[in-house]
């Protein structure tokens, strides 16, 4: 029988998901997944997200720190681990170094950090409020941007994992021309950089209707020797542990023979495929 992990959640802290950390667990327990890891979205600097829409409020995140450790030890029957994810924002690094300090640098602090690229030069081109953004861009030179990016994110080495690999083609834009340079160079520096990166069924839900990352990005990270673990980027109680079974085969597909899952002292154990 599978050992189900899922490395990627959300809870109502973040101002776009629903549900607290219990109402997660709950679910994973009920779903038989032998662990998992809270990634609540860090505070954003200052001015970049006034209405706490996208992030966690900077006040929350003690808060969201105890209540992972309290429920942890209300449900020993499934590993939970503490994470965070963070946005590589390359003009604001300051702050964001800062804030990945003070969530991982205490004795309940998160032992995993996700980093993600979300914004280009400002453009949140992942967000389904301002899709029609996409009308007015180049999707090669989108694609080229947000490799570029993805790429110098891994390179801060502030990142243990990069969440959703190619979350460019959220909305099923993808370039006439050919991809496989961008996956070569984004392998090629992640493994040089030592990043895992995740397998999300995230992207089953979307308009792409594919895993990120799909299964040629994929295959170039497994030949690179990156190591990858897997999320369902949960927002809702429901979607934890969704297809994650997916994720498995995909990866099995690719190469792969077992999923990285935190240990939660700051490594990585394997879980068999």
């Amino acid at each position: 029988m599978r050992e189900l992990i899922d490395c990627h959640i959300h809870t109502q802290r973040c101002g776009h998901a629903v549900g607290t950390v219990e109402d997660y667990v709950r679910v994973a327990v009920e779903r038989g997944l032998v662990g998992m890891a809270l990634t609540e979205h860090l505070p954003m600097p200052e001015g970049m997200d006034p209405q706490s829409e996208v992030s966690m409020p900077a006040c929350d995140l003690e808060d969201y720190l105890v209540e992972v450790d309290l429920t942890r030890d209300r449900y020993p029957q499934i590993e939970i681990i503490t994470g965070v994810e963070a946005d590589y924002l390359p003009e604001r690094m300051d702050e964001v170094r800062s804030t990945i300090k003070d969530a991982t640098q205490r004795s309940d602090g998160a032992t995993v950090v996700l980093g993600s690229v979300h914004l280009l030069a400002g453009w949140a081109f992942d967000d389904p409020r301002t899709v029609e953004s996409w009308e007015s861009r180049s999707v090669e030179q989108a694609w080229e941007e947000y490799f570029a990016t993805w790429c110098d994110a891994c390179r801060t080495g502030l990142f243990d994992v990069m969440a959703h690999p190619d979350l460019v083609k959220k909305f099923g834009h993808v370039p006439s021309t050919d991809t496989r340079e961008f996956y070569a160079e984004a392998a090629r520096v992640a493994a040089q950089t030592g990043v895992l990166i995740e397998v999300s069924t995230a992207g089953l839900r979307k308009p792409v209707g594919e895993l990120y990352p799909g299964p040629e990005l994929l295959r170039a990270f497994f030949s690179a020797g990156v190591v990858a673990t897997v999320g369902s980027d949960a927002h809702a109680p429901q979607e934890v542990g969704m297809q994650i079974e997916l994720a498995y085969e995909a990866m099995s597909a690719a190469g792969y023979r077992a999923a990285a899952f935190p240990d939660g002292v700051g490594g990585w154990r394997s879980i068999p495929l």
